[in-house]
């Protein structure tokens, strides 16, 4: 997919990142991978991205992501994969290469590993992986990785493939000012922790769609509340935030870390076998478990 169709098929309806299956010896598991990743695609999501933040890049070697990508690629038809890349420049710049060639879609850049850093060094790091590959890339702004408007106006003169800006700052002044500075060069994506939380300010800060990580296991009430948004149904936006999202929100806030456990516990309550998180989260308690069992009840398979 060259970089033009990747923003164009990101900009085209909701997003979401599949969780990583794993063995109980904590290797990557492909089958139950694969199985989760075809039924997801069935549902109306415009990109899948593999080994994203959902699917814990964190833990992830950088051997295992081109693996990870084909076996989505392998499971998703027609809906484009797109690989989470990350940690220092160089390492990065190998992972986009091995996802390249593993046959992905494009690639989320997420934030690099630790250190704070000035502008300059954000702009030459970004760069470095936008030309190491001929894939469509979309930064991803949050913690030490934030790009100022300036910084993102000079890569996008720089970078023909940087077709997208996800946000998971929450600073929404910046967010306006990316939005008014850019205009249509990018396509723009919420990346809040349960996205759908923030997503009515997002909309209207100008940003273009986000990305779903409770679609993993709830998809068809991903979608509606989506279809929701976009056609104006204040009123049945409210009712499924009352009734699913703020008690998700209240599992979810029990521990750090459950922004991602609270999601595979979801999903193994639908059946597929994605096993435990990895080091350094932890999976929810026995009686989390019920919580989230009762929550998603109504939305079984």
């Amino acid at each position: 997919m060259n970089p033009q169709d990747l923003k164009t098929a990101l900009g085209a309806g909701l997003l979401s990142f599949p969780v990583t299956a794993f063995r109980a010896d904590g290797k990557f598991n492909r089958d139950p991978y694969q199985a989760h990743v075809e039924w997801l695609s069935g549902f109306e999501a415009s990109a899948l991205f593999a080994a994203g933040g959902t699917g814990e890049f964190f833990s992830l070697a950088p051997s295992e992501i081109p693996d990870i990508v084909a076996a989505a690629k392998e499971a998703a038809g027609d809906t484009p994969i797109v690989s989470g890349c990350g940690y220092g420049t160089a390492m990065a710049v190998d992972i986009v290469k091995s996802v390249e060639k593993a046959g992905g879609d494009g690639i989320l850049l997420l934030p690099h590993y630790l250190i704070d850093a000035p502008q300059e060094g954000l702009y030459a790091h970004v760069k470095a992986v936008c030309e190491a590959t001929g894939l469509g890339v979309m930064v991803y702004n949050r913690d030490n990785s934030i790009l100022q408007a300036d910084t993102l106006a000079r890569l996008c003169e720089d970078c023909p493939n940087l077709v997208g800006f996800k946000d998971g700052s929450g600073d929404i002044g910046l967010v306006r000012q990316v939005t008014a500075t850019m205009g249509d060069r990018l396509t723009y994506l919420g990346g809040m922790p349960t996205a759908e939380l923030f997503a009515e300010a997002y909309l209207g800060a100008g940003f273009t769609t986000y990305s779903s990580a409770v679609f993993n296991f709830v998809p068809g009430l991903a979608v509606e509340f989506y279809k929701s948004l976009r056609s104006g149904d204040k009123a049945r936006c409210e009712a499924i935030l009352k009734d699913f999202f703020y008690p998700f929100m209240d599992i979810r806030n029990r521990r750090k870390g459950y922004a991602v456990s609270a999601i595979k516990a979801g999903v193994r309550l639908q059946g597929f076998e994605v096993g435990p998180v990895r080091a350094p989260l932890d999976d929810l308690t026995n009686d989390e478990m019920d919580m989230m069992e009762k929550l998603i009840a109504p939305y079984k398979r």
